[in-house]
């Protein structure tokens, strides 16, 4: 019978993936700890995910070895965390990893005092190498633990750090000026690829929050150079291997420069945003490129990554059968058995050859610049057609191939993404089924993540655990002001307003004008950390930073507003000298170049009339919604004159003169735009 360790009760599929090693794995928490520090063992800490390529590799060629585990066990108390599911545990120790001097990444190992001090780590070591290093480093503990206390200590203190300390904020006034942002803009430009789109150089990963800055910027400033580079970055990407061109929806990242070659795994928070992304970028371009991209990936959630009841699982593994991208690729002479006659048509559409464009005589698919015949929806030529007819017909043949595994966890913070997604995608196109999924996902939340006021992480197999993460309380709400705004339920808004109540009460810190990740009622680390810069998901700061924005117009709260200024304010010299890592942050900034509005519509038509003002790009809008007058602010003492639809746009606490048309407040809009 196959021996367990103490992950076998969790239910992260990366921690079960380690229940049956011959090491004697702890989850993150206090028996663990209490171990540590009882036996005066120093901890071996390693971290990643359940769709980590190189965490596979690493735990079959060194944690299922019974010799390599003798010593691990022998020495230290070793802990199994997975970093999605405590990305707490997971952004700390990355950066003690980058304060000892080395590179980041997973698997990340990190080696720690019982008290949970770093002293040493680093990510992949194969066997022969991790074996000499935890003998090493087990005698070290025992010969030289005074000074390696004195590392532990040197590098926690350089953890505890405040964000003001560590970069140098300064609080300056977030008043936005034209000049600045076409500085931020110019800075940025310098680093992208004007040639393949996206940041310059290999690997190219998708960077959502770059692309709505981009939208932003070219909203306000009309730079065709924004315009364009953004049109660049979405039609590669669109074109690429990091895109599904069978059955929809995005890789990770793309290992080379062109799109072309992914790393196959799929994760929710990539797609969700990207919805979002290509969704507000058709508004001003019109491209059925980018509304086929968007139908595609919402099948896919649908079809792959959303369980019955709406949940978003997190990820699809990159490999199968032990092997990455198998499940994807294909060589000739499969294609050609899989489609006969119809085969040489679409292997010159997708750049197959006999030879291979990738390992082993296999292809990846791809698209050239410029074959716009599969986006095509409202004038199909006969031969786009027939390339949908065909490539379904592929995409059920792969149906038939052994599966990449699923991480089946649902993450509270990704969903709000995604559901975000789903909404903005309704926006645009009006898609009723979109609105079915999207209600369906926010059910989900509400009845399994929302626990009154406050939010739980992760959710599987009925048990919902973790204290939410500054992440999810920002997604959430980000989703929720969508949603109210989509259904004018004011439900919706209710919850997020008690969300942000809750962040402000347990989260946020007076002094620096920012908010720390952690609940203060979480079990504590040994530093609390904010999140303050935008990656591939923007930080929980930024997004906190926006909600405040939102919700302060559209609850004429002041003190939401003046949080969120004093927020930017804190960030805008930075935002200044590094846009591309605080591009959400630059977004923020943009949109307080013309004033802010609040559309008011009161009458029977007010939900279609809704719909039909979000089907114009105007970034700078909030809108609220009722049959008539309600408790809502911008709501009271407002009537449908006569009975008939009417429209106020209101911008610095000043209403314009009440409309009966959609076309009328469109241009009270402009008149605003050009204030």
């Amino acid at each position: 019978m196959k021996k367990s360790n103490r992950l076998i009760h969790e239910t992260s599929p990366y921690l079960l993936q380690h229940a049956h090693h011959p090491v004697a794995w702890y989850p993150w928490g206090e028996e663990a700890l209490a171990k540590a520090k009882a036996e005066d063992k120093p901890i071996l800490l390693s971290i990643g995910y359940a769709t980590c390529h190189w965490c596979h590799v690493m735990a079959h060629e060194t944690f299922e070895e019974e010799a390599i585990a003798a010593i691990m066990n022998k020495h230290f108390v070793c802990i199994k965390v997975d970093r999605e599911e405590r990305p707490d545990v997971d952004q700390l120790y990355m950066e003690a990893i980058q304060a000892m001097g080395l590179a980041g990444g997973w698997p990340l190992n990190v080696f720690l005092m019982p008290d949970q001090q770093p002293f040493y780590g680093g990510t992949y070591f194969p066997p022969m190498g991790w074996k000499k290093m935890i003998e090493a480093i087990g005698k070290a503990f025992q010969k030289h633990n005074v000074r390696l206390k004195e590392s532990a200590t040197q590098f926690t203190k350089v953890l505890r750090e405040s964000a003001t300390q560590k970069h140098g904020l300064e609080t300056a006034s977030p008043t936005s000026t034209i000049k600045a942002v076409e500085q931020q803009f110019d800075k940025l430009y310098e680093r992208l690829d004007h040639e393949k789109g996206g940041m310059a150089g290999a690997p190219k990963f998708p960077m959502p929050s770059i692309g709505v800055f981009l939208l932003h910027y070219y909203h306000y400033a009309q730079d065709k150079r924004a315009l364009a580079q953004l049109n660049l970055t979405l039609e590669k990407m669109a074109y690429g291997g990091i895109y599904d061109q069978l059955g929809g929806g995005f890789a990770r990242y793309a290992t080379d420069d062109a799109w072309r070659v992914p790393h196959f795994e799929k994760m929710l928070y990539d797609n969700g945003q990207l919805l979002s992304l290509y969704a507000e970028a058709y508004l001003i371009t019109q491209k059925e490129l980018y509304k086929h991209v968007v139908y595609e990936t919402i099948a896919f959630i649908e079809r792959e990554m959303m369980d019955a009841t709406g949940g978003g699982y997190s990820a699809l593994d990159a490999d199968s059968e032990g092997t990455e991208g198998k499940f994807y690729v294909w060589t000739k002479k499969e294609i050609e058995n899989s489609l006969g006659e119809d085969a040489p048509l679409l292997m010159r559409y997708f750049n197959v050859i006999e030879q291979g464009n990738w390992e082993n005589g296999t292809n990846i698919l791809y698209r050239s610049h410029g074959n716009d015949a599969l986006a095509s929806h409202s004038k199909r030529s006969r031969e786009a057609t027939k390339i949908q007819r065909i490539q379904q017909r592929l995409l059920e043949e792969r149906a038939k191939r052994v599966r990449p595994s699923i991480d089946d966890k649902i993450l509270t913070s990704w969903n709000g993404i995604m559901l975000k997604g789903l909404v903005d995608a309704y926006h645009v196109f009006g898609e009723e089924r979109f609105l079915a999924l999207a209600l369906k996902n926010i059910r989900f939340i509400k009845e399994n993540l929302i626990a009154g006021d406050s939010l739980w992480h992760s959710y599987k197999n009925g048990q919902r655990k973790i204290m939410g993460y500054l992440e999810d309380y920002a997604w959430v709400i980000q989703a929720l002001i969508a949603f109210y705004q989509t259904t004018f339920e004011a439900s919706w808004l209710s919850t997020a307003n008690a969300l942000v109540q809750y962040t402000m009460d347990n989260f946020y810190d007076q002094e620096e004008s920012l908010f720390y990740f952690i609940d203060k009622n979480a079990a504590p680390l040994i530093a609390r950390k904010k999140e303050i810069f935008d990656n591939v998901i923007p930080s929980s700061n930024s997004v906190m930073a926006h909600n405040l924005f939102s919700l302060g117009l559209l609850l004429d709260n002041t003190q939401y507003s003046s949080v969120a200024k004093k927020m930017l304010g804190k960030m805008v010299k930075l935002v200044n000298t590094t846009p591309q890592h605080l591009a959400h942050w630059a977004s923020l900034y943009t949109l307080q170049l013309k004033p802010m509005a609040i559309i008011a519509i009161v009458g029977p038509q007010y939900k279609a009339w809704g719909r039909e003002i979000r089907q114009h790009y105007y970034p700078g809008k909030v809108l609220v919604g009722a049959a008539k007058e309600s408790g809502l602010p911008w709501l009271a003492e407002k009537e449908a004159t006569d009975g008939e639809t009417t429209i106020y746009v209101c911008y610095n606490k000043t209403c314009q003169l009440p409309v009966h048309s959609v076309a009328a407040a469109l241009e009270q809009l402009e008149l605003i735009q050009r204030h």
